[in-house]
């Protein structure tokens, strides 16, 4: 929209190059309008009352939410169960209860104007990442990722260390310790207690295990551990911090949880009772959302496809019920066919599924 006092500049400067000679069409283009636009503007009173648009009387769409639904969003979001949790997870874990209200950008939207929108937590907004080699999971037990990160205790400069593995595809934690030193003896023994857990040995391909290049992660001892499971070892390259993004995400999860003493640990055993709340609660009750809202112990067992094809019936159904707000097809909840660790083009996932593919048509 153009101010009125900008509008009547404008006109007056076309109008001087046009009485000293010039074409509407040329003064016009260099302004940015056209001769319509000022044609239009000298015959319905533009130039004095200026643009009308803002106080236009816009009729409310049929089908717009009604007043009920607009309660009903309130009151569902402001439940005890669903309070901390934003409308991406709120409307997945509706659908599977059958229960359609409406959209989650209708969910923000009522919450937006309620003043109810807020970012809630602790963490920054997220940071741009870069893109380097690359590790494809299309199904449990392929990739998995590990690491050790720091757990802090009520005593200055004393740690816990907390050792992590999680599968790539599922985003399950698979294994997990958590010890009051940084030791290769600690890694090793949660990589044969998780492949003994996961069943590798039954695997007919071993999975990869990506990590950092921290020297307990490299050591001689988690070397010969790895060599006698069969799984090959990838590390991130040197100077690349994101390079292991999907338990990076996971620490920082862990580490945002209202249940995350902020003062730190009292003592080691109060440490190992929240990693096992922790993990129960990650892998059971989270809705993850880059598995489509499900749990990761659904996608490791693969639970997740009837789920997601339950709500799909249940977003079909609304749509029949509302035709006029659905502008085109409802939202997909397709199961995930491949999970991609710093994926560095295309080309390389395209050529690592048709690898896989012979591979199966051939077995």
């Amino acid at each position: 929209m153009i101010r009125l006092e900008d509008r009547q500049r404008v006109a007056t400067e076309i109008q001087q190059a046009h009485h000293a000679g010039a074409r509407l069409a040329k003064p016009c283009a260099l302004t940015g309008i056209s001769v319509r636009t000022l044609q239009r503007w000298q015959a319905e009173q533009g130039l004095v009352t200026g643009d009308r648009r803002p106080q236009a009387e816009r009729p409310l769409p049929s089908h717009a939410l009604t007043a009920e639904e607009h309660a009903r969003i309130l009151a569902v979001a402001n439940e005890p169960r669903f309070a901390a949790l934003p409308p991406a997870r709120i409307v997945p874990m509706l659908a599977d209860e059958g229960v359609y209200i409406a959209s989650e950008s209708s969910f923000h939207r009522v919450l937006r104007a309620h003043g109810q929108n807020r970012h809630r937590g602790r963490s920054r907004a997220p940071q741009a990442t870069r893109t380097p080699s690359t590790h494809i999971a299309t199904a449990p037990g392929q990739v998995w990722c590990w690491d050790m990160t720091y757990l802090p205790t009520q005593v200055q400069g004393h740690w816990f260390f907390l050792y992590l593995i999680m599968d790539l595809y599922s985003r399950k934690i698979v294994g997990w310790e958590i010890h009051d030193s940084d030791d290769s003896d600690h890694a090793s023994h949660l990589l044969k207690r998780t492949a003994l857990a996961e069943g590798i040995h039954s695997l007919p391909a071993k999975p990869v295990l990506h990590g950092d290049n921290g020297s307990t992660l490299k050591a001689t001892s988690v070397l010969a551990m790895l060599h006698w499971l069969g799984v090959k070892p990838s590390y991130s390259r040197p100077r690349v911090s994101d390079d292991n993004a999907f338990v990076e995400s996971l620490f920082k999860t862990a580490k945002y949880r209202p249940e995350f003493p902020a003062r730190g640990f009292a003592g080691l055993e109060d440490a190992r009772a929240w990693g096992r709340r922790f993990v129960l609660w990650y892998n059971v009750e989270h809705r993850h959302s880059g598995i489509r809202y499900v749990s990761p112990q659904q996608q490791h067992s693969g639970e997740d496809r009837a789920i997601l094809a339950a709500r799909h019936r249940t977003y079909l159904q609304a749509r029949d019920r509302h035709p006029a707000r659905w502008s085109g097809t409802t939202r997909n909840w397709s199961p995930i066919g491949v999970v991609t660790l710093n994926p560095e083009r295309d080309a390389v996932v395209r050529e690592h599924l048709q690898a896989e593919n012979k591979t199966r048509l051939f077995a």
